[in-house]
């Protein structure tokens, strides 16, 4: 079966969806509120700022995992070149022949490294728009051997992340009342953490309203740290509604995991 970018290039300019990708329509999923905005953390108060500041945005950042599960974090120290790199090397792995990237078309779900698409094809009734690409970088560090120079731009991204994720985890510690280093203590987090990185590839589609590029989920981790580029599409249930996340320049978004949700 063919990934999507391999479908979308096999057939020259694609015109419509083949119908094993178009979804049946679900009213109750199109229910959309354009009135509401995930809340916005600014990581430098949550860092940096003064014992007053550092308060206030610590209580928003409980309020926002309670009544949400989704915040946007701001003028977070994870560099723009580094993510601009990133983003510039992700594309040059989905450029890469379909040969080589059959190479990490693993077949157990804690293989190293996996390339594949859909959400799961062994059980999908209808596919879902997207290639992805996880690997698993954390405690021990996985990476494709190709593109040349993915491997570096990927590991330095990773680390920076989970120094991210290590802040945002003491700022939920103290919003519960507990000590800042309660849940790293108590999950040991750190060196015996595991950390995923999943890269998800939307090829252009020429309906994009009959298809998905992933389903409704939740995610089973602690934290989600999600960086978008070009077009969005990504929405967070709320109330009974869907709510579309327009993120700010140079942000990204976080998700409470499940794992989180039941500590």
């Amino acid at each position: 079966m063919y990934c999507v970018k391999e479908l979308v290039e096999s057939r020259g300019c694609l015109q419509s969806v083949p119908s094993n990708y178009v979804f049946p329509e679900n009213h109750d999923d199109c229910i959309i509120s354009e009135e509401e905005t995930i809340p916005t953390i600014d990581y430098s108060l949550l860092t940096s700022g003064s014992l007053e500041k550092r308060s206030k945005v610590i209580h928003k950042l409980g309020n926002a995992c309670r009544e949400w599960g989704f915040f946007t974090v701001i003028n977070h120290e994870v560099p723009k070149t580094l993510r601009d790199e990133m983003i510039k090397a992700t594309e040059k792995f989905f450029d890469l022949s379909e040969e080589d990237k059959r190479e990490y078309a693993g077949k157990k779900l804690f293989d190293p490294i996996r390339w594949g698409t859909s959400f799961n094809v062994k059980v999908d009734r209808t596919f879902f728009w997207r290639d992805y690409l996880k690997v698993h970088v954390h405690p021990q560090f996985n990476a494709p051997k190709n593109p040349p120079g993915f491997s570096e731009v990927q590991e330095e991204y990773c680390k920076k992340n989970r120094e991210l994720a290590s802040e945002l985890l003491k700022g939920i510690s103290a919003s519960l009342g507990l000590e800042e280093s309660y849940l790293q203590k108590t999950l040991d987090v750190g060196s015996n953490s595991h950390q995923l990185l999943v890269i998800n590839m939307y090829p252009p589609c020429p309906q994009p309203e009959v298809v998905m590029g992933l389903p409704p989920h939740s995610d089973h981790g602690l934290l989600t740290v999600l960086m978008q580029n070009g077009p969005g599409g990504l929405q967070v249930q709320h109330n009974g509604k869907w709510v579309p996340v327009n993120l700010p320049p140079d942000s990204f978004v976080v998700n409470v995991g499940d794992q989180m949700e039941v500590i």
